[in-house]
Order: C-alpha cells, then structure tokens, then sequence
C-alpha cells in the first residue's frame, strides 16, 4: 500500500510539473518572441554601422569615368607623437620623431556634373591640397596611420570636398609609394 500511495504522489507531481511548464511555457511565448525581434533589430542596427555606406558604396564610378590627378610632389611629413599607457597606468608620450613619406593623387568623377565647372582650374588648388594633406597626415600618429590609412584618406577626401561645397566629383584619394619612418 506504501508503494502505491508512493507512485500516486509521484504521479500528481509529474502532472502538476506538467501543468506548471505548460503555464510557464504559454506565459512566456509573447515575450520571448517580442525580446528575440528586439534582439534582431539591434544587429541589424548595429550591422548597418559597421558596414555603413562608404563613399565608394554610395556612389559606384565607373573606371571609364576617372579622371586621375597628381600632386606632383612627394610630401614627407613629420607625424604626432605616439601616446601609450605604461604599466601604471600613466599617459606616456614617445618622443621619436617619426615621418611619413608619401605621393598623393585624387581621382575625379568626370560624369559628375560639378567636373566640368571645377576640372579646369583644380591645378591651381593644389597648394590647399597640399596644406590639407600636410595637416590630416600631420595630426596622427604612425601607429593611427599603419593601422587606419583608410580613414585618413577619407579625412582628406572630406576636407577636400569641403573645399568645393560638399561636391562629389573628387571620387576618391590614392596614397602612392607610402614609407614610414
């Protein structure tokens, strides 16, 4: 009799068990399928970030459509001084001079319609450019500038179409013959 009032009991609580997940179960569906949309939104948000439009994206050239133009001049540029923290913990400054050297050219978009209007007279702009480039390049540091090329190129992609009110035919800036020292 012991044992039968024993699987009974074992019995009512493997149903209550039951009832109980099943409750469980049913109560928390909504919200985990409103936490797991939540969960989808947020990646592709943060996707996008990380794989934002570039300017090369937004914009695709053909390579029929470029137009090179160099800088006739081999810029060497002393960079910032590089920071670290040393093991205490303190902002240390490396007082190595270090040097970029580096020949710059710019790839115009000659379907854009602002080409015609600015390809003409974009030789006598190349003092500013090189003022930009000296002043981009100038303000990293080599280990920013290993490390990053890209967005100091776009740095002085953007300050260059600053110069032109915001237009796009500057396609792009090219680094040639890059050293470091």
């Amino acid at each position: 009799m012991k044992k039968n009032l024993i699987s009974v009991l074992i019995l009512a609580l493997v149903i209550v068990d039951i009832v109980l997940t099943s409750i469980l179960l049913f109560s928390l569906a909504s919200p985990i399928k409103k936490t797991s949309n939540l969960v989808t939104q947020i990646s592709s948000v943060l996707s996008l970030e990380l794989e934002g439009p570039s300017t090369e994206e937004t914009s695709k050239v053909s390579i029929d459509n470029l137009v090179p133009h160099d800088i006739d001049e081999e810029f060497t540029i002393p960079l910032r001084h590089s920071q670290h923290m040393d093991e205490n913990g303190n902002i240390v400054t490396d007082n190595k001079d270090h040097y970029c050297i580096v020949e710059v050219s710019l790839m115009l978009n000659s379907a854009n319609e602002d080409y015609a209007k600015y390809a003409e007279t974009i030789s006598s702009h190349d003092s500013m450019f090189k003022g930009i480039i000296v002043d981009v390049i100038g303000s990293h540091s080599l280990e920013e500038i290993r490390d990053d090329t890209e967005s100091v190129r776009e740095e002085i992609l953007n300050s260059i179409r600053e110069l032109y009110d915001g237009s796009e035919f500057v396609y792009k800036v090219n680094f040639t013959n890059v050293m470091y020292q």
